[in-house]
């Protein structure tokens, strides 16, 4: 089992790897957005103190990850 970080870590390395992704920062330096085609599918941050990301999925399927 993943701690916290590297979740993060594994999240951000798989929007990389992704075809056609691209990192930016529109709400400044502590939120990196990942995008495809201009579409929107993973935000991290750590602007509270600790690592959070938002990650855009269908329902059933962020309920698989929240088991996991």
């Amino acid at each position: 089992m993943m701690d916290g970080s590297g979740i993060y870590s594994v999240a951000r390395q798989r929007a990389e790897e992704k075809l056609g992704s691209q990192a930016q920062h529109p709400f400044g330096p502590d939120w990196e957005v990942f995008k495809v085609r201009g579409k929107v599918f993973l935000l991290l941050t750590a602007v509270t103190g600790q690592q959070q990301m938002i990650i855009k999925a269908e329902p059933e399927d962020c309920q698989a990850l929240q088991q996991q």
